[in-house]
């Protein structure tokens, strides 16, 4: 699979199915070796003699001074440790720098990650990547494959910058806080193949003295108040029994702290476990910081962490009242208390033990065979009264067995006093999986506030159970579609989707006819869901013409789960004088513009016509006829439309022409040749043009997404760029900056 982004070509990056993209640069020969993770080859390099060996790229990748590109690869040697470098190049091939990894700490036969990360020098224009490791004899043999170049690997939403995140660059995005020294270490660390967000760099705290030891973000990103936020690190412990924990920290505008919320990792060894921990920002709150920390340790100890995020709050369910502390039990109980029996809560122990979301769940234990309710904290709601709202737990057996688990919501007035629970939905909890309960009620009259409750049975003495993933949420439609004419486009809004299952949208006409809805990666054609709620935008939808959208959803291994529909929606058109124009990839470019002359149409076809000695009639070999041809005319009647219409063409993309029905136009896909659009008189301020746009009809783009990464937001913008200057010197227009395209 290609690393995205990668300057790299497939070839180079896997090394299948050759070694064409690699070359010796030092005391070294190559050849393809096998047992790779990236596709079955790999780079093997032999060293000649004793003494560093190099190799290199064999292209050289276009850079820009100033701007930081990352570097990574997977190596596995077991005689001798690596590194992984970025070789700066002027516009002549003359070697500027270098920026090295460190070397890593071990050798190791495993395949393991080694990175590094730093700014392109001033006169640098072309980078090469550089795998080296220095072996005491000839023949020794080091492997390396899965090899990335290009702008860094970011965590979607990251408030924090990429040093800060990665430490790829260096260690000055973090500092001591209690007892403690920092350094940047390479250790021997595996990660998943397509785990592109792991560097080879990790951040050290080695303990000063014994006693508590600490260290801290540097940077301190702008927080809203009232808005949750979610930090989560890999913390590498010294030993499986030591107390590490992280915090996320809030701190007023004189960088005084109002708030710390701690998340202990419960590590069942020494690897790396990622860690989260999340809370509401407190009133006054204008930045946070994350810090990492470990109780009672011994001199020389060290703990060390990998890929630092602090980010607003994907919730559990979209529109959930309950805060995500409380609902994934990633840092405690989450607030949740036994209101009668004799269950007893906890969160689960140790890391990654039981778990539906991030790696914690709530362990309910009832030592007897008998009932108990556990119930959660109680969580505003906005305006319930009257108005349908579902609770949603997910349950795992887990010890003995359950004869019924009952899920209710209890009811509460804005003074906390209670006004009784709903009925609740029983269900029965078999061995094995992880089961989804829900139940639904009206909130009652007085009703502001609630809660979830659970009821349990235990069937047999010491059962228990893991519960997790706790959502409260006022019902609304799990499928809308909303009409914009103005616009000429159909939002279809889908809710309580389920993640990592498959998904596929078709948009269906009167006739019955259907066709796959565009989504970000192309067409939606058994595509992963990654979140409960999904919004897409339809810009293909036709004019006039009654549609509505048909959803299929699979199973992660394509088994048609369940399917579903919308309701019948029209775009309406008013004046069919004018057409749309749409670049399917890039909806933020189609406009409406008005027609003087449609196309006369004509059917190509390439024929050769061979005349028989002694016949009448010719023999004519024919291709198949083309798709047809002819010559739109079109004005635009300003300034403002004469340039977005350029903008429209100036990619030379595939195009959608739709004009009203009964115009004799049917919806057609478009290549336009070249342009021609002259003033419509002489005059020199004439603010009128004629274009004619020659048309060739194309394929509907299959794998074209529509344009404007779904997880990039103003944050992304920030955690990268000091200043605005540096914004406008990276990037052409706002459209590079929504899709991140540098210069």
């Amino acid at each position: 699979m290609a690393i995205p982004g990668n300057l790299l070509s497939a070839t180079t990056e896997s090394v299948d199915p050759n070694t064409s993209g690699w070359t010796a640069k030092l005391n070294c020969t190559l050849s393809k070796g096998a047992g790779g993770r990236n596709g079955d080859g790999c780079l093997a390099v032999k060293s000649v003699a004793s003494g560093e060996m190099q190799a290199r790229t064999v292209s050289s990748y276009p850079v820009t001074a100033g701007t930081t590109y990352q570097t990574f690869a997977d190596a596995a040697c077991a005689t001798v440790p690596e590194r992984i470098g970025i070789r700066w190049l002027t516009t002549a091939g003359v070697e500027i720098s270098i920026t090295w990894s460190l070397t890593t700490a071990a050798a190791s036969a495993s395949w393991h990650r080694i990175g590094v990360a730093g700014a392109a020098p001033a006169g640098a224009t072309q980078a090469q990547v550089l795998l080296s490791s220095t072996p005491a004899a000839p023949n020794v043999t080091a492997f390396f494959e899965n090899v990335y170049l290009g702008l860094p690997f970011r965590s979607a939403g990251n408030m924090l910058s990429f040093n800060a995140e990665s430490v790829e660059v260096d260690a000055s995005a973090w500092g001591s806080a209690t007892n403690a020294t920092l350094s940047r270490q390479a250790p021997v660390t595996s990660w998943a193949v397509d785990w592109y967000w792991a560097g080879g760099q990790v951040m050290a705290m080695t303990v000063t003295a014994n006693g508590n030891a600490s260290m801290g973000t540097v940077e301190r990103p702008a927080v809203t108040a009232g808005q949750e936020y979610l930090g989560y690190i890999y913390l590498s412990p010294p030993t499986s029994g030591s107390t590490v924990w992280m915090e996320l920290r809030f701190y007023d505008a004189s960088n005084v702290q109002l708030q710390a919320t701690r998340s202990t990792l419960a590590a069942p060894g020494t690897g790396y476990y990622r860690q989260f921990v999340s809370d509401i920002a407190p009133a006054g709150a204008v930045t946070a910081g994350l810090f990492v920390g470990i109780d009672t340790a011994t001199a020389a100890q060290i703990v060390r962490i990998e890929t630092a995020v602090i980010r607003t709050v994907v919730p559990i369910m979209a529109g959930t009242a309950i805060p995500y502390a409380n609902g994934s039990f990633e840092q405690s109980a989450g607030g949740w208390s036994v209101a009668s029996g004799v269950a007893t809560l906890a969160r689960s122990t140790p890391w990654g033990v039981a778990f539906f979301g991030g790696n914690y769940s709530l362990a309910v234990t009832s030592s007897t065979a008998t009932s108990s309710t556990w119930r959660s904290g109680i969580f505003a709601l906005t305006n319930p009264v009257g108005l349908n709202h579902r609770a949603q737990i997910v349950c795992k057996a887990n010890a003995g067995s359950w004869t019924s688990v009952t899920v209710k919501i209890r009811w509460y007035s804005a003074a906390n006093a209670d006004l009784g629970a709903s009925t609740g939905t029983a269900y029965g909890l078999p061995a094995g999986s992880w089961f989804a309960m829900a139940t639904d009620a009206v909130a009652p009259a007085g009703a502001a506030k609630a809660a979830v409750e659970v009821v349990g049975v235990a069937a047999a003495v010491s059962s228990s159970l893991f519960m997790d993933a706790v959502a409260l949420w006022q019902v609304q439609p799990l499928t809308a579609v909303e009409d914009h004419d103005d616009d000429a486009y159909v939002t279809i809004t889908l809710r309580e989707l389920t993640p990592d299952q498959l998904i596929t949208v078709y948009r269906v006409t009167a006739d019955g006819s259907r066709t796959l809805v565009r989504g970000g990666s192309g067409l939606i054609n058994q595509d992963v869901i990654s979140l409960d709620l999904l919004i897409l935008e339809d810009h293909e939808a036709p004019l006039a013409v009654p549609v509505y959208y048909m959803i299929e959803l699979y199973t992660a291994s394509g088994v048609l789960a369940s399917t579903r529909s919308s309701a019948v929606v029209t775009l309406d058109h008013d004046d069919p004088n004018f057409v749309w124009l749409k670049d399917p990839g890039n909806p933020q470019r189609n406009m409406k513009v008005l027609v003087k002359q449609a196309p006369d149409w004509s059917d190509p076809i390439e024929q050769t016509a061979h005349k028989v000695r002694g016949r009448q009639n010719a023999v004519v070999l024919s291709d198949s006829r083309g798709g047809q041809e002819g010559s739109l005319a079109v004005w635009t009647q300003s300034d403002e439309e004469r340039k977005a219409l350029r903008w429209l063409l100036s990619d030379g993309n595939v195009l959608l022409w739709q004009s009203a029905p009964g115009m004799g136009e049917d919806d057609v896909y478009i290549n336009v040749g070249a342009v021609a659009r002259p003033r419509v008189s002489t005059l020199a301020t004439e603010a009128w043009r004629e274009w004619t746009l020659p048309l060739t009809e194309a394929d509907m783009p299959v794998t074209t997404g529509v344009n404007g990464a779904s997880d990039r937001t103003w944050q992304d913008v920030l955690s990268a760029f000091t200043t605005w200057q540096d914004v406008l010197s990276a990037y052409a227009s706002w459209e590079d900056v929504l899709l991140d395209r540098r210069k």
